[in-house]
């Protein structure tokens, strides 16, 4: 496990920015697995400028995503299939069917969750998935519980992640109260992992899950198990670790 530990914010968007960026110019027709909320918004406004400056073509790209609010449409300004237009995919060239969210519509959420890990197979795996981390530990919607979800699955999202998005919403009440998420089989078996935090808020969870048990009490610590993984974090997220890592 790599841990890099920037300054601020900018300085840990452009980090994660280089990395993706580097994955897809080494292999073209790369799987990458994206995530969505406040904490890669920078490193996907890097990511676009490098589109723009000629430094990255993401035309061979393929891309799963790792959640979607259930039940939500895709039109709806909340949802995550509208996030990644808004922040990453209107701005570069990454072919329309190579975009995989799930469907937060569907109406059969077994067949939509089996043939999302379907589609991930076919496609060769996750090259590199990008992931965040909630303050429970959550990666992808994947909460705290007492067994490891396997596959894509339906999940009930905590309390605490429910207060944490309500920030994107009107009220507390319009967040929705479940969601299509990969699983912990599904995440686990990318190839490369980068994992990007930020802010005081997150440094506990990422003392606990770099240095704690692995525990589906913190279900981001299972990546201790994993054999290539890069955690960013910048100083305030890291204010716990830095003397452990140094």
């Amino acid at each position: 496990m790599r841990i890099i530990i920037t300054d601020n914010y900018q300085e840990m968007s452009k980090k994660a920015a280089t990395l993706v960026a580097s994955q897809v110019n080494i292999k073209p027709g790369s799987v990458l697995g994206l995530a969505t909320g406040g904490t890669p918004v920078g490193m996907y406004k890097e990511l676009v400028k490098m589109y723009q400056d000629d430094e990255v073509d993401f035309s061979e790209v393929t891309t799963f995503n790792l959640d979607e609010y259930y039940p939500i449409d895709q039109t709806n300004d909340q949802s995550y299939a509208y996030y990644m237009q808004e922040h990453l995919f209107q701005h570069i060239n990454v072919a329309k069917d190579s975009m995989h969210i799930p469907n937060g519509k569907t109406k059969d959420v077994d067949q939509e969750c089996y043939g999302y890990d379907q589609a991930i197979y076919n496609a060769g795996g996750i090259d590199l998935q990008v992931l965040g981390i909630g303050t429970n530990g959550h990666i992808g919607f994947n909460e705290p519980d007492i067994t490891f979800e396997s596959g894509t699955h339906k999940v009930t999202l905590d309390q605490e992640t429910i207060e944490a998005n309500a920030r994107f919403f009107d009220r507390i009440d319009d967040v929705p109260k479940e969601a299509i998420s990969m699983g912990m089989k599904t995440i686990m078996q990318s190839k490369k992992i980068l994992l990007l935090a930020n802010g005081e808020s997150k440094a506990q969870i990422i003392d606990k899950m770099l240095f704690g048990e692995i525990s589906p009490n913190v279900p981001a610590s299972i990546l201790q198990l994993h054999p290539h993984v890069i955690i960013v974090v910048d100083k305030e997220a890291a204010q716990y670790i830095e003397h452990k890592v140094k």
